[in-house]
């Protein structure tokens, strides 16, 4: 379980990308202890306890936004070796996958759908299959990941509020769940995504990344991080959405093997003229996200741990 909020001294929720690494002065929302910011470039940055770890965080699945910074769907490392290794040898080219190929675990976990059209039947990629292997075009992932941010939602709420309606005991952790699940919607509700085209003394890069705040302050300070490595920085904002924060990290799952890193910098990519291309077609064919109301109410709230809407 990987604790991304801490408890700032006025009540509010602080986000472990928004403070340095290192002991901070934010507590641990189920128990009150200390944290510490673990920024490093192996694993994801999250706070650990100054001390002991308290058990709600170490024995309780952290309530993350489905589909957002994980994208093997809870697939066994085997499972997810067959599945990448199928969309090579078939997905790829879109040929139907013979039954005999395809373990009971994968078709129970919806990776594929039955074409009823073939004799014998066989299997192909459904939308949700295409996320673990990274193949899924950002309009399609949207319309797979919005509807399970929701369900989720819904679920942490039924649950807090049987809790509360029979006192039992775990009725704290169960609201800090919520809390904690509404603090991540918030947080990628308020983000803009954008995608920049930058040329250096040494080529041409790409960045995707999201911000809270104006794309020029964004866009000053990255020209200060790359101009630590490259003589001369030119950028050029190719797009920007909002309220996608959600997408960067899957773009960044789908664009892997483009990715390019410049020291500590991990938001960069090298694209060819043609590949660029299509990617930044691919992110002009999202839809606008459009917000229910649920969402309106979220972006709006005033999250603290003593403030949640049950």
């Amino acid at each position: 379980m990987w604790l991304k909020f801490g408890i700032a001294p006025d009540g509010k929720l602080v986000f472990v990308e928004d403070v340095p690494s290192g002991k901070t002065v934010l507590l641990c929302p189920y128990c009150y202890g200390g944290l510490t910011a673990k920024r490093g470039k192996v694993k994801q940055h999250h706070f650990a306890h100054s001390s002991a770890t308290c058990l709600p965080v170490a024995t309780r699945d952290f309530p993350i936004l489905p589909l957002y910074d994980s994208f093997n769907i809870y697939l066994s490392r085997k499972d997810l070796a067959q599945l990448k290794l199928l969309w090579k040898e078939y997905g790829s080219i879109n040929y139907p996958i013979s039954p005999g190929l395809v373990t009971p675990g994968l078709v129970k976990a919806f990776m594929f759908h039955k074409n009823v059209y073939l004799n014998p039947p066989a299997y192909e990629f459904t939308n949700l299959g295409k996320i673990p292997v990274g193949t899924l075009e950002f309009d399609f992932f949207n319309q797979v990941q919005e509807p399970l941010l929701l369900k989720k939602l819904l679920k942490l709420e039924l649950a807090a509020k049987h809790a509360l309606y029979k006192n039992a005991a775990d009725k704290l952790y169960c609201l800090t769940d919520l809390t904690l699940y509404r603090a991540q919607f918030q947080r990628i509700l308020s983000c803009t995504l954008y995608f920049l085209e930058i040329q250096t003394s040494k080529g041409t890069l790409y960045k995707i990344g999201v911000t809270t705040r104006p794309i020029q302050q964004r866009l000053a300070e990255i020209e200060a991080d790359l101009l630590d490595h490259y003589k001369t920085v030119e950028i050029q904002i190719l797009g920007t959405w909002t309220h996608r924060g959600n997408v960067e990290l899957y773009f960044k799952h789908r664009y892997q093997n483009f990715n390019y890193r410049i020291g500590s910098l991990t938001e960069y990519f090298k694209f060819g003229a043609t590949d660029a291309n299509a990617v930044l077609s691919e992110l002009h064919g999202m839809k606008a996200k459009v917000l229910s109301p649920v969402e309106i109410e979220i972006l709006k709230d005033n999250i603290s741990l003593s403030q949640v809407a049950i």
